[in-house]
C-alpha cells in the first residue's frame, strides 16, 4: 500500500471517528445521506478537507441555535413569573386599609355603586333554621335584589346598606362596637345571627373580597359591588376564606 493510499485511509478513519463525536454531543440521529461517501474510495484530499470544515460550521451552526432557544425559554419562564407576581401584588393593592374619619360625606360629590342582600345559604340549611324564622325567610332568598345606587364622596358600605335598607323599609339592626371603631350588623329582614346554626351571621363583600375590617370603615369608590350575604358556615359558603387562612 502506497502513502498516499494511507493517508486516505488515515482520513476517512478520522472522518468516521469525527462525524460519531459530532452525533454524540449534538443528539442528532446517524444519516449517510447518498451523495457522502463512507469510504475512502473515490474521495480525494481535498473533499476529505472539505467536508470536516462544512461538518464543523453545521455543528457550530446547531449549538448557537439550542443556546438561543435555552435563553428564549428561560426569558418567557421569567416574564411569566413577573406577570404572576404583578398580578398578586396589583390585587393586594387594590385592597383599601380600613379608614376611622369621623368627616361628614361630602354631597356635592355623587358617585354609583352596586348592592344586594340575600340569604341564599339558609335554602340549603333549612335543617337549621328556627321554626319561628320561616315566616321572615323570602322563598327566592333575596331580601334585596342586586341594584345600582348612589353613594357619597367620603361614604362608607355601612352608610349605604342603612340609607337603602330605610329606603325601602326593609328591617335593620346594628350594633356600634366602640373596641372596632364600627357598627355591625346583627339582623337585616328580620333574620339574625345563629337564626341557623351557631355559625350563622351576616358577612359583606366588596368587589369579591371579604373585609376582615368593620363596614363603616369601609370606604367606598365609584363602580363598587357590595354584596351582603348571610352565612350559615362562618362565611366559607359563600367564598369567605379568611377563617382558613388565619387558622392554618
Amino acid at each position: 500500500m502506497s502513502l498516499k493510499d494511507e493517508m486516505k485511509k488515515t482520513a476517512s478513519l478520522a472522518l468516521s471517528l469525527f462525524i460519531l463525536i459530532t452525533v454524540i454531543f449534538s443528539g442528532c440521529k446517524i444519516e449517510f445521506p447518498e451523495d457522502i461517501p463512507t469510504d475512502n474510495v473515490g474521495v480525494s484530499d481535498s473533499e476529505i478537507e472539505n467536508y470536516i470544515t462544512d461538518s464543523s460550521e453545521q455543528g457550530e451552526k446547531y449549538s448557537s441555535a439550542s443556546d438561543s432557544e435555552n435563553k428564549k425559554e428561560d426569558k418567557n419562564t421569567s416574564s411569566s413569573q413577573e406577570t404572576t407576581s404583578q398580578k398578586e401584588t396589583q390585587s393586594q393593592q387594590e385592597r383599601p386599609a380600613p379608614v376611622d374619619s369621623d368627616e361628614p360625606a361630602d354631597k356635592t360629590k355623587v358617585y354609583y355603586c352596586t348592592l344586594s342582600v340575600d340569604c341564599l345559604t339558609i335554602l340549603d340549611n333549612m335543617d337549621k333554621l328556627k321554626e319561628e324564622k320561616l315566616s321572615v325567610l323570602p322563598k327566592d332568598g333575596i331580601i334585596y335584589k342586586e341594584r345600582k345606587v348612589i353613594f357619597y364622596e367620603g361614604e362608607t358600605v355601612f352608610d349605604v346598606l342603612n340609607r337603602e335598607m330605610k329606603k325601602n323599609r326593609i328591617h335593620m339592626e346594628f350594633e356600634n362596637t366602640p373596641m372596632y371603631n364600627s357598627n355591625y350588623i346583627e339582623g337585616i329582614g328580620n333574620l339574625y345571627e345563629f337564626d341557623c346554626g351557631d355559625l350563622s351571621g351576616w358577612t359583606y363583600s366588596v368587589n369579591g373580597w371579604f373585609p376582615n375590617y368593620g363596614c363603616s370603615r369601609y370606604k367606598l369608590k365609584d363602580g363598587d359591588k357590595i354584596q351582603w350575604r348571610y352565612t350559615c358556615d362562618l362565611g366559607r359558603d359563600v367564598g369567605d376564606q379568611w377563617f382558613e387562612e388565619n387558622n392554618r
